[in-house]
């Protein structure tokens, strides 16, 4: 299979892309959203990221990512203590899915979401077109541009 792009939105204050880089890898658990969990299970190892700052001045693209475990069940959907808990999902029967992503760069600067909106060659990212999904795909050419505009090879 051909490798595939994605954005993955995180608050800086709750994972940033420096937290990624110290702990090298993470599980990106607790998506609630169909469309993004549909994204994650299409995902493949290999896969590169675009790591997205949300609710930063401004949110924008901070880093690179890598896909290094192809979607599995999110355990804190059965977990009753935790606020991804959801009693409908079944462990015969999961409804949520998580993968786990690498470190690989961090934007020599942020990729502002302003300079993404005012690109027209990025007129078309999903970004750009409905905001508010946290897992979403990215064309190649849109990955290749936002990389160069974070100042990374």
């Amino acid at each position: 299979m051909a490798k595939q792009y994605w954005l993955m939105k995180s608050e800086p204050e709750v994972f940033s892309i420096d937290d990624l880089a110290r702990d090298g890898t993470t599980s990106w658990e607790g998506v609630r959203n169909y469309k993004a969990r549909n994204n994650m299970k299409a995902m493949s190892v290999g896969d590169e990221v675009l790591y997205y700052h949300s609710n930063a001045k401004p949110p924008g693209v901070a880093g690179i990512a890598r896909v290094c475990r192809e979607a599995y069940p999110d355990p804190f959907q059965f977990d009753r203590k935790s606020k991804y808990f959801d009693a409908k999902s079944r462990p015969d029967d999961p409804r949520w899915c998580m993968v786990d992503i690498e470190f690989v760069a961090k934007a020599d600067e942020p990729v502002g979401l302003p300079e993404i909106k005012a690109d027209a060659d990025l007129a078309e990212m999903e970004l750009v077109r409905y905001g508010r999904l946290s897992v979403q795909a990215v064309r190649k050419a849109e990955f290749d541009k936002v990389k160069r505009m974070a100042g990374l090879r």
